[in-house]
């Protein structure tokens, strides 16, 4: 029999229930113990989104980790510990681990919240004093307080007979909802509070001023959201979300023309250029250190190791830029500005704006962006032939990136799953035409790299290496560009053309 979980009543504390329990059954207590419950996940919920808590039960006389199945509360895995590393690759090689990499990918554990807690550790005895029933009881000051019982094999009649006094007789129920969510609901929070995953509300009819106010001010939540995280260095994530909401406030700025005011657009399209450039350098940095392994991979076994001052040198690297990032992102300009940027999205939408495109609806408007943008993303791709330069792929990159984001923005304009197809094409084009972009990126940046090293005493070796990374990243180049053509034409096919024309063309009156 599977574990099972209730919830006791209101006023019924441990030690009525244990009472209640010693009238019908020979009970043993283990052990009574004081301790903290504190629950981790990632700030975007990855743990919880794959149906898994993790709890870290903390006493004077140890701790331990538990992950547990959201829905049955069934035991995943457990491991004694005294502290929560930050990463999943920081614990122990064992099954706790083998369970959260794959979750958690680069994305720190952190606290969600903590409850104090008064365990009792019970056994259920037979007349033989053999141990038949295994039992929990948690009582919180601000919960109602748990009932656990964990079977043992070959007994299960106990359960049974337990189950149907503690229910029938005391009131007890079946615990329909983790203790997690009960803890959040005392915070005022929900879980799954934060996704990277644009989900903006928005209704056709709505005016288009108001309708890009509010897809801005979703934008400025998901930065404000990521600006700590990303000050701290807690994960490489914050600041990867804070720079793609600043990307995508980029190309909302320019596509908004004649619906806001021109001298706003002005302003902050400056701005959020600013905050693009300050941010670059740092997220590059991350991204060769996430991907370090993958390149030592790509080398011959023999010089392999070779490569480790590179690594060295990123790290030292990565954590100037990011203190000088950190500086900027609590200097007077970027609060200041931000602050201004918040009152303004937050100010009543004028009753009679001036701009010619203000009074459309957000549906005409989204059409016509959408529309023009794809027809630019066609023409672009087609121009493009084996004789083009980078730049002719970087520009429609760009411009397919436009359009990505617009499709996302407007999204439940739009009937159920007819953009996901069109997005899901786009993004395989955007998958081609990013790889090209990023391998010519890092070739050149290893090749900065590698003269900025000469100065700093680097074994003559660590240069071969680099130099071998550099031809692999000219071969992934080369491939990629290869693979443009096909991807281009399957993105171009007339069943594709056919359904961005119905969805997003002007209607011929």
């Amino acid at each position: 029999m599977a574990t099972t979980h209730f919830e006791l009543p209101a006023n019924m504390t441990a030690v009525k229930l244990i009472s209640a329990l010693s009238d019908q059954v020979d009970i043993h207590l283990v052990s009574r113990q004081y301790l903290l419950k504190t629950y981790y996940d990632s700030f975007d919920w990855r743990l919880y989104r794959q149906g898994v808590i993790c709890e870290f039960n903390r006493s004077k006389q140890s701790s331990s980790l538990m992950l547990t199945n959201r829905k049955n509360g069934e035991l995943i895995a457990s491991t004694l510990l005294f502290d929560v590393p930050a990463f999943s690759k920081q614990f122990n090689p064992g099954k706790v681990r083998q369970t959260l990499e794959p979750l958690l990918g680069v994305r720190a554990l952190l606290a969600i919240c903590t409850l104090e807690c008064e365990a009792h550790h019970l056994d259920i005895l037979n007349k033989d004093e053999k141990i038949v029933l295994r039992v929990l009881i948690e009582q919180f000051d601000l919960l109602n307080n748990r009932l656990t019982l964990f079977p043992v094999k070959g007994y299960d009649k106990t359960v049974g007979h337990i189950t149907e006094m503690v229910t029938k007789e005391l009131g007890v129920t079946v615990a329909d909802k983790p203790v997690l969510l009960e803890a959040l609901r005392l915070q005022g929070r929900l879980p799954k509070d934060y996704s990277s995953k644009l989900d903006i509300k928005l209704t056709p009819e709505m005016r288009a001023d108001v309708a890009c106010k509010t897809i801005f001010s979703y934008l400025l939540r998901v930065i404000k959201l990521n600006e700590q995280g990303t000050i701290a260095d807690t994960d490489s994530e914050f600041l990867h979300d804070f720079r793609v909401a600043v990307r995508r406030t980029r190309v909302a700025l320019s596509q908004v023309k004649h619906v806001l005011p021109e001298d706003v657009l002005i302003i902050y399209r400056e701005f959020f250029s600013w905050l693009g450039q300050i941010t670059g350098e740092t997220r590059d940095l991350d991204v060769y250190l996430l991907n370090f392994e993958q390149y030592k991979k790509k080398l011959p076994p023999v010089i392999r190791q070779s490569i480790n001052p590179l690594h060295n040198f990123l790290q030292v690297k990565k954590q100037k830029s990011h203190k000088q990032l950190a500086k900027k992102l609590r200097s007077a300009k970027y609060l200041t500005t931000l602050a201004q940027w918040e009152t303004y999205l937050s100010s009543s939408a004028s009753p009679d704006p001036t701009e010619t495109n203000a009074h459309l609806t957000i549906k005409e408007l989204a059409d016509k962006r959408i529309w023009k943008t794809y027809k630019l993303a066609v023409k672009e791709g087609d121009a493009i032939d084996r004789h083009s330069p980078s730049g002719a792929l970087h520009k429609l990159r760009k411009t397919c990136k436009k359009l990505r984001y617009l499709m996302e923005f407007f999204q439940n304009l739009y009937p159920d799953n007819q953009t996901d197809k069109l997005i899901k094409r786009l993004k395989q084009l955007q998958e081609v035409l990013g790889d090209y972009q990023d391998y010519s990126v890092q070739q050149e940046q290893l090749q900065q790299f590698s003269e900025e090293m000469q100065t700093i005493n680097t074994p003559s070796r660590t240069f071969l290496a680099m130099g071998v990374l550099i031809q692999d990243f000219e071969n992934r180049k080369c491939k990629a560009r290869d693979s443009f053509t096909s991807q281009f034409t399957a993105f171009k096919k007339q069943e594709t053309h056919t359904s961005f024309h119905d969805l997003f063309a002007p209607r011929k009156t």
